[in-house]
């Protein structure tokens, strides 16, 4: 008999090669699975969320395995935690029914991504991107409306894309300052390989004066990549927080965290 376990993982991605595993092992989910085997006593693989590119950190991550050990919850934290990098955290654990898959049974995704608009760089917020100059956030809300709802997002689509169709439904993007800082928090039901990624680089044109606010809705429209600013780096990316239906019990497992720190 196997039982299906969800872990709530936070982890900080500069060291890593993204989430998904790959030969050379260094990767969110290569060393998860390692340090889940050790206390599970057997091999594991380990279903995510969201997978994160290289560089990309996360606050939120929900990851599923299934296992016939019988450990405490206790186990599944603080046990696998030992055998984690200091970057890689274990929230919470709980056991759910084999109905539940962390990347299907999402209901939507949340993104933030940070950005620095000081003179100078702050060396206490590394994964923020510094841009030299002052950007104009109304302009950059007023940019975003248009992406909101469902929408054919192949503009804003890596060429490396395997998602089998560009359409996504966004709920939210909202622009937030910080004083010298700010953040776009995106929502959405799924998003496709650097959607959010392209789309801050075309928001933060805007907001930087060199594109008029209507712009975005015409690289919207034209559903060509080319049409469209450069990809921003990953550093300033975190997969915030994912949503599931409550019979889970998915939401508890982080709010045990202190993890509004941003």
């Amino acid at each position: 008999m196997t039982f299906r376990v969800a872990l709530a993982l936070s982890y900080q991605g500069s060291s890593f090669e993204g989430w998904q595993t790959q030969p050379h092992g260094n990767t969110v989910q290569d060393r998860l699975q390692e340090a889940v085997a050790s206390i599970a006593g057997h091999p594991v693989q380990v279903f995510c969320a969201g997978r994160t590119d290289t560089g990309v950190h996360a606050r939120q991550q929900v990851v599923h395995f299934d296992t016939p050990s019988q450990r405490p919850e206790s186990a599944w934290i603080k046990g696998v935690n030992a055998w984690l990098p200091p970057s890689v955290s274990v929230q919470g654990a709980c056991r759910v029914p084999e109905t539940f898959h962390a990347r299907f049974g999402a209901l939507s995704r949340a993104y933030r991504y940070f950005f620095y608009t000081a003179t100078s760089p702050c060396p206490l917020k590394p994964g923020m991107v510094w841009l030299h100059y002052p950007v104009n956030l109304e302009h950059m809300r007023q940019a975003a409306l248009c992406l909101l709802g469902t929408h054919d997002f192949s503009a804003f689509r890596s060429s490396q894309c395997q998602a089998n169709s560009p359409v996504r439904t966004l709920y939210a993007l909202n622009i937030v300052q910080k004083g010298d800082w700010a953040y776009a928090h995106i929502q959405g039901n799924a998003f496709l390989h650097h959607m959010v990624r392209n789309i801050m680089g075309c928001l933060l044109e805007v907001g930087l004066g060199n594109r008029p606010v209507d712009w975005v809705c015409e690289v919207l429209k034209s559903e060509s990549r080319e049409q469209a600013a450069r990809t921003y780096p990953a550093h300033g990316l975190t997969l915030w927080e994912v949503e599931y239906p409550q019979e889970f019990g998915i939401a508890a497992l982080f709010s045990r965290a202190k993890l509004d720190f941003l």
